[in-house]
């Protein structure tokens, strides 16, 4: 399969870029609860890539930002656009870009874009990106101007990139985010996920009935959706393995 021998020059290039890790994504948009609008979003711009987008006079896109509530899906999401649109997933761990040497972070994030541009196209995910991007205001006090200078060079790559490199960046906390990442140019949408309603709350139990090898048909959803409002889709998940457990334990 000439997509495998790609995917295993990719992994090769990936590994010695020792800033980047290449991700296998299983995950399908399928087996995510909810989220309708992202889905939308993205399977309206799985062609986008295409040379019959470039003749039709679109840009490629450039990337999506998703902010919001702990365990509600997001990083899950992130990975399902490898699969939905068939590209390589390389996730940029912020917290390793930082070196001990003056000038070290800022070559490394230079190297791991590098990387990410030679392999296009790719989707490149920052998780928690504000964790890396924390203290950018503050840098010249704290770290000598090292994060803003490694949010700057970011942001620069953002604005002008012309290789067709996806950005998926993922944030739980809004309020920690340099505002320069969030003007419309840099990122093609921003997306709020919030805890999941009566109706997402029952598609992410029967995503997790049927991965546990049971029907979700002979379960009143309805009343497992009631039960758990207010619950995100990670503790969803971790009540159904709960479950199985009590039964495991009870010979049920």
């Amino acid at each position: 399969n000439a997509l495998d021998i790609v995917f295993q020059e990719t992994r090769q290039i990936i590994r010695k870029s020792r800033v980047l890790e290449f991700f296998e994504s299983q995950e399908k948009f399928a087996q995510v609860g909810g989220l309708g609008e992202i889905k939308d979003w993205l399977n309206k711009r799985g062609e986008a890539f295409s040379k019959r987008a470039r003749d039709f006079g679109l840009p490629p896109p450039r990337g999506i930002l998703i902010l919001g509530v702990q365990g509600c899906g997001k990083s899950l999401a992130c990975k399902a656009i490898s699969g939905l649109w068939k590209m390589p997933l390389l996730r940029l761990d912020m917290g390793s870009l930082f070196g001990g040497f003056v000038g070290q972070s800022e070559e490394n994030m230079r190297r791991a874009l590098k990387t990410a541009e030679s392999v296009a196209p790719c989707v490149l995910w920052l998780d928690e990106i504000e964790k890396g991007l924390a203290g950018t205001k503050s840098s010249d006090m704290s770290d000598a101007g090292t994060t803003a200078r490694v949010f700057s060079t970011f942001l620069t790559w953002l604005q002008e990139k012309s290789k067709p490199v996806f950005v998926a960046a993922t944030a739980n906390n809004i309020q920690s985010l340099p505002p320069e990442l969030l003007r419309r140019g840099r990122m093609d949408e921003i997306f709020f996920v919030d805890l999941p309603t009566a109706s997402e709350r029952k598609d992410i139990l029967r995503i997790h009935l049927n991965k546990k090898k049971r029907n979700p048909a002979l379960f009143d959803l309805t009343a497992l959706a009631d039960a758990t409002a207010g619950f995100s889709g990670a503790e969803i998940e971790q009540t159904v393995v709960a479950a199985l457990h009590e039964a495991f334990f009870a010979g049920r």
